[in-house]
């Protein structure tokens, strides 16, 4: 006899065998109970979440000679014909080849005649939203009076694909993803039957990898359990089957990424290529990790209520989520979302994911506020470990020290003046101060004093520019240019405080075409 995979050999006979549907399953039961047996059914979801297993209990149900609570026995006549596929009154047609008004048309006639067997004629059309529309437009009258003994079902993954029309002539239940304990105490259950045994972690891996999927769940355990046959399924093997990564090497990854170690980065990608590891799978796993870390850093109670993980994994997450902003993990996901989308259609995806992680490495290469953000907190990291390189000692001896220049005091109108044609300034400010500068409003404050004033939205760039050697780089920048001492003070406008109600608006005349530098 030939073999029979997992999800079909374990399909569901009955609604109690339904798992992760309870809401869709009471009601379908007690509308059976009740005998309010509606005409025209819509099952919506994603693969592998019950819709074509409910769809044929359901069809079974409403024709069983003896239903127990709602539930099709499974033992009389009926039901037997009907799982056999041998009943003429249940009938299964998959709209992907089936989908033109032909096909429609022959549904039309065939409900003329009453059901030989079995008080209803059950119509299942799977993946409905490939009909066309003239199809669609045939179905619309019948879908709407279809005689008393006739039941629609129709199951699509693509709801809003459906004319509305059709959406209101039917019941519509929408199944949900199935959750990772759910999952995991089926394959459990299944595989005691099966007489197999697996390590609960490698259990509860494959059910996180299914996605909320039952049948993509028990897909995956038959592809582990085939590779290696008459063996425990331990976790190392289910990663080397389906081509994951353990943990570790995700934190080792992202520890140097988060120092800027662009080797490093590459040579762990490289150790993954080398054993077999599926590029698009190490990107999914990896995003599926930076979401936990996002989650530790920025959860207020218990993360462990959202993260699927052991203790030692939490300890070893919190410990790194100390080490980087929540901005730039932000930011480490979107690159890598990017990437996921672009990998579906590209022939070279590890020479896409070395650029991304080029790019996740070296923030410089995007002008975004998020990489900006990781920029400063790359450069202040490396000014906390000495890693800025001082000039040589040749180079010092043969150039004696510099001397600061010492200007006589500005007075209002040198300031003034600069307010004016700050253009003339800006020019000569690194980035990503020069960046950070270029929406703020300036204004004299006393004497010798110029106001640089930030509104709420630039909060990161008053921030950033707000250190006392950004505020003397300003000062000698200015001073240098006018030949004036001039101070400089930055200010924060907060709680939706307006510039002009504080202080007078000066109207700068501002021409700075000047090519953007890297910082």
């Amino acid at each position: 006899m030939s073999y029979t995979a997992l999800y079909r050999k374990f399909r569901p006979a009955d609604f109690g065998e339904v798992k992760g549907q309870d809401h869709i399953v009471q009601t379908l039961q007690n509308q059976i109970t009740a005998n309010r047996i509606g005409h025209a059914y819509l099952f919506c979801g994603t693969r592998g979440t019950g819709k074509t297993s409910v769809a044929k209990i359901f069809a079974r149900a409403v024709n069983c000679e003896h239903p127990v609570n709602g539930s099709p026995c499974n033992e009389c006549d009926t039901c037997r014909a009907i799982q056999q596929n041998r009943a003429m009154n249940v009938i299964e047609i998959d709209a992907a080849s089936n989908n033109g008004v032909d096909n429609i048309r022959q549904i039309r006639e065939e409900i003329q005649y009453a059901p030989s067997n079995g008080r209803f004629t059950v119509y299942i059309i799977d993946e409905v939203h490939m009909l066309s529309i003239g199809a669609f437009n045939a179905l619309l009258k019948t879908l709407e009076e279809p005689p008393s003994y006739v039941v629609f079902i129709l199951a699509t993954t693509e709801p809003h694909k459906i004319p509305i029309t059709i959406l209101s002539r039917c019941q519509r239940y929408d199944f949900k993803r199935i959750t990772i304990d759910t999952i995991a105490d089926r394959l459990r259950e299944l595989m005691e039957k099966e007489s197999i045994e697996a390590e609960e972690k490698a259990v509860r891996y494959v059910a996180k990898a299914a996605d909320g999927s039952m049948r993509d769940a028990l897909s995956l355990l038959d592809q582990c359990i085939a590779f290696y046959p008459g063996q425990k399924l331990t976790y190392e093997n289910t990663l080397e089957v389906l081509g994951a990564v353990d943990q570790e090497v995700f934190s080792r990854l992202t520890r140097s990424i988060i120092s800027g170690n662009t080797m490093e980065s590459i040579r762990i990608l490289d150790e993954m290529i080398m054993q077999g590891r599926e590029p698009a799978q190490f990107v999914n796993d990896f995003i599926w990790y930076l979401r936990n870390l996002m989650l530790v850093k920025t959860s207020d109670g218990a993360p462990e209520d959202f993260i699927d993980a052991s203790a030692e994994r939490l300890e070893s997450l919190k410990k790194e989520a100390e080490m980087v902003e929540t901005g730039i993990l932000m930011r480490y996901i979107r690159v890598l979302s990017e990437l996921s989308g672009q990998m579906k259609y590209s022939s070279q995806k590890r020479v896409l994911l070395e650029i991304a992680l080029i790019k996740l490495n070296r923030p410089s290469m995007e002008q975004d506020t998020d990489s900006l953000q990781n920029r400063i907190a790359l450069l202040e990291q490396k000014i906390e470990q000495g890693q800025i390189a001082a000039p040589k000692k040749e180079q010092r001896s043969q150039s004696p020290p510099k001397q600061k220049k010492v200007w006589n005091k500005a007075i209002p109108q040198d300031v003034q003046y600069v307010a004016d044609n700050w253009g003339a300034v800006h020019r000569f400010i690194p980035q990503p101060y020069r960046q950070f500068l270029s929406n703020a409003r300036f204004s004299v404050k006393g004497e010798d004093t110029l106001l640089i004033v930030f509104d709420e939205s630039a909060a990161t760039g008053y921030g950033a520019c707000n250190k006392p050697e950004i505020i003397e780089m300003l000062n000698t920048i200015i001073s240098d240019e006018i030949k004036k001492q001039v101070r400089v003070e930055l200010k924060l406008l907060e709680n939706n405080q307006n510039f002009n109600d504080y202080y007078q608006e000066v109207i700068s005349h501002i021409n700075m075409n000047v090519q953007e530098e890297d910082f």
